[in-house]
């Protein structure tokens, strides 16, 4: 179920997990990362064009656009994560990707967990007939580890 409502802030928390993507560089150290590959490509462009060879500056902005698209796609879901709320009567799922924020509620006592076949196969939450693929930000030998822990906390819960 969709939830679209919080509830008190004073309703006590169980368990919180967040799993989020882990980047290695800030958005300030991307800029400039991003700058100095933009400079070094136009300062060659430059001295290439100098030399006469005056097709390779559009080509070289053709490049430093197509990277800079690359760069912001990357960096519109590198603060992407998943939350996981485990209260008295109620799962809280948030889910942030790109821009978007999608959030699940379910009853814990009626809540499964699924774990795939195999390690790369996704974590899912099932209640009810809908289903919700979870852990995706972690790593893969993380997951089945994550899946029995959730499940021994929603076991306590009911």
């Amino acid at each position: 179920m969709e939830a679209t409502t919080l509830h008190a802030d004073a309703e006590p928390v169980l368990r919180d997990w967040l799993m989020k993507r882990n980047c290695a560089v800030s958005p300030r150290q991307f800029v400039w990362f991003y700058a100095s590959l933009a400079l070094f490509s136009a300062v060659i462009a430059v001295l290439l064009v100098v030399r006469g060879a005056w097709p390779v500056l559009p080509f070289t902005g053709m490049e430093v656009l197509a990277v800079g698209v690359a760069f912001v796609i990357h960096a519109r879901h590198a603060v992407d994560y998943e939350r996981i709320r485990l209260f008295p009567n109620r799962l809280l799922i948030e889910q942030m990707s790109g821009q978007r924020l999608t959030q699940y509620e379910f009853n814990p006592r009626w809540v499964r967990i699924e774990r795939g076949a195999s390690p790369r196969d996704p974590i899912r939450v099932v209640s009810r007939g809908q289903a919700v693929v979870v852990g995706v930000h972690l790593a893969q030998y993380r997951r089945a580890s994550f899946a029995s822990e959730l499940r021994a906390a929603l076991m306590r819960c009911g």
